[in-house]
C-alpha cells in the first residue's frame, strides 16, 4: 500500500512546497539484524488535550535521538502545535502548555512535516507507545493525508521482558525511573520525558545484549513471544 493516504472529497490543504516534502518522506527503515548499539532510534513524546485518542489533539512533540548507542544531544525535536480553538484544561495544565502558547504554536502539517523529516527512516520509541503511535498517525492522516508505517517500540513492554525479577508490571514511567534509580530533574513535558525515556531505553538495551537480544528482530520475536503468553493465560 502507498504510505499516503489519499482522502475522497476535501482533504488537508497543503501548498505545493509542504506537498513536496510529504512525497519526498523517507520510507521506514525494515527491521534487521544489526546490533542495538548500531541503530539509530527516535525517542518521542507526545503531550496531547487528553487522552482520548479518537477526539483529543496532539499539542506538543518532543523528541530525542539515540545513535551508535547513545543519546545525541544535537539532535533534538521540540514542538508546540498550533490550535485555535484550544482552551486549558486539567491534562494541559499538567504538562505547563499556556493557551498563549499553543495560540503562537506552528501550523500543524508544518510541524507534522519537521517532525517526519527528523525521524527519517528510523523506528520509534515510546513509553506507553501505543497511544503516542495513535495520536500521531491521526494527526498525520488528518493534517498530511499521511499514513504513518514506522516501527514503534513500546519501553512500557521492553522493560518486564528484560527485569522479570522486577515486581513492576504494568507500571509507569516514574516506577521504572525509581526502579533503574534515574535522577529526573523534570518531567511531564514532552522533551524531558522523551528524554528520560531514552536514558531508561539505553539500559534496557544493556540488559538486552547481557541476555542476548542484540538486534531488533530479536528483540521483536522475543516481545512477541512474551505477548503470546500473555494471551494464553
Amino acid at each position: 500500500m502507498s504510505k499516503f493516504t489519499w482522502f475522497t472529497g476535501r482533504g488537508p490543504a497543503l501548498t505545493q512546497q509542504q506537498l513536496r516534502r510529504r512525497d519526498a518522506l523517507s520510507a521506514p527503515a525494515p527491521l534487521d539484524e544489526r546490533p542495538l548499539h548500531q541503530q539509530r532510534f527516535v525517542v518521542l513524546d507526545l503531550e496531547t488535550t487528553g487522552l482520548n485518542m479518537r477526539r483529543d489533539q496532539v499539542l506538543a512533540i518532543g523528541a530525542v535521538v539515540i545513535d551508535n548507542g547513545a543519546i545525541d544531544f544535537a539532535e533534538q525535536f521540540e514542538c508546540t502545535l498550533h490550535r485555535a480553538d484550544h482552551q486549558a484544561s486539567a491534562s494541559t495544565l499538567i504538562h505547563g502548555i499556556a493557551p498563549s502558547e499553543v495560540a503562537r504554536g506552528v501550523e500543524p502539517a508544518e510541524a507534522l512535516l519537521d517532525f517526519m523529516e527528523f525521524v527519517g527512516s528510523s523506528p520509534l520509541l515510546a513509553f506507553h507507545a501505543e497511544f503516542d503511535q495513535r495520536m500521531l498517525a491521526r494527526a498525520l492522516r488528518q493534517s498530511l493525508g499521511y499514513r504513518l508505517q514506522h516501527s514503534f517500540f513500546d519501553v512500557a513492554e521492553i522493560a518486564p521482558l528484560l527485569c522479570p525479577q522486577s515486581r513492576i508490571r504494568q507500571g509507569g514511567l516514574d516506577e521504572w525511573v525509581a526502579e533503574f534509580g534515574l535522577q529526573v530533574h523534570q518531567r511531564h513535558n514532552a522533551s524531558a520525558d522523551a528524554l528520560v525515556t531514552a536514558e531508561l531505553a539505553l539500559m534496557l538495551f544493556s540488559k538486552a545484549r547481557r541476555q542476548g537480544i542484540d538486534s531488533l528482530c530479536e528483540l521483536e520475536r522475543q516481545l512477541a513471544s512474551q505477548r503470546r503468553r500473555q494471551h494464553a493465560m
